[in-house]
């Protein structure tokens, strides 16, 4: 497996749990307000580890995978965009995994 591609995977599934989580935590503060207020922090923390770090981070990978596999800008886009949309960065990965290994990686 190309390490751009492994690095893509990894931070692809990192970027997805944070805004999972982030979107939890979203749910619980419009069922809970009590309960919000234990989690205050913790949202900070994550979204701001999400934001400035993360999300950065992974659209950085993204743009090399494209580079090196020579895929096109519209993928890119939706690349982007999984970043947004809770649970999609973890479809789109498994779809690139199909589209770029469709026999399974190979061995090292």
């Amino acid at each position: 497996m190309d390490p751009a591609f492994r690095r893509y995977r990894l931070m692809s599934f990192v970027t997805g749990t944070t805004l999972l989580t982030l979107f939890v935590t979203l749910f619980v503060h419009a069922v809970d307000l009590t309960f919000w207020e234990h989690l205050k922090w913790f949202v900070k923390v994550v979204g701001v580890g999400h934001g400035v770090l993360l999300y950065p981070l992974y659209m950085v990978t993204c743009f090399q995978v494209v580079l090196k596999f020579h895929l096109n800008v519209a993928l890119l886009a939706l690349m982007f965009l999984a970043g947004f949309v809770p649970g999609l960065a973890f479809y789109l990965e498994y779809r690139m995994r199909q589209r770029l290994y469709p026999s399974g990686f190979e061995s090292p």
